[in-house]
């Protein structure tokens, strides 16, 4: 597996993107929680990272709601089952760790949702921020919680009111 990777900056801070084999595989904020050793991206390199640096941009501006992106992230059959819930959660709504578990077709696994949502290596893009607690509060975020506010006022979520609201479809 050959590693790459690229810095760029945003409204959040300073990003680190991480291709494997060209396709992207983490997205790590400077004081990011867990965040792997910056010696395991590979030199940097700017080509390969075009079309998420582009829709990264877009997201911030407000003109993008969904990102369209080969992903590769590193994780457990159930990690991997968690994320790609979390990719479900519409633009502007949030769910709790207990609504995941439910979809997961076991209520119990609340904290295992909670522990497979701090483990996600694609912030922004996979987007854990959109996981709140059962009171609507806003709790845990890799990349600290100022930054996971910043990302659901950008996307007008209400945390505590969107909560409840449709599936995970």
């Amino acid at each position: 597996m050959r590693a790459t990777h690229t810095v760029t900056d945003s409204p959040l801070g300073r990003l680190t993107l991480v291709a494997h084999d060209g396709v992207l595989a983490g997205l790590y904020f400077a004081e990011h929680t867990r965040r792997p050793d910056p010696g395991t991206f590979g030199p940097p390199a700017r080509k390969g990272f075009e079309a998420a640096l582009e829709q990264l941009d877009e997201y911030f501006r407000g003109e993008r709601t969904r990102f369209e992106l080969p992903l590769a992230p590193a994780g457990t059959a159930f990690q991997q089952r968690v994320w790609a819930l979390l990719r479900r959660i519409p633009y502007g709504q949030t769910r709790t760790y207990g609504q995941l578990a439910m979809a997961l077709g076991e209520r119990g696994l609340a904290r295992e949702v909670g522990a497979a949502n701090g483990r996600n290596p694609l912030s922004v893009i996979v987007p854990c921020h959109r996981v709140i607690g059962a009171d609507g509060g806003l709790v845990g975020y890799a990349g600290g919680l100022e930054r996971k506010r910043y990302l659901l006022d950008l996307e007008g979520a209400a945390a505590g009111e969107q909560m409840l609201l449709g599936g995970l479809g």
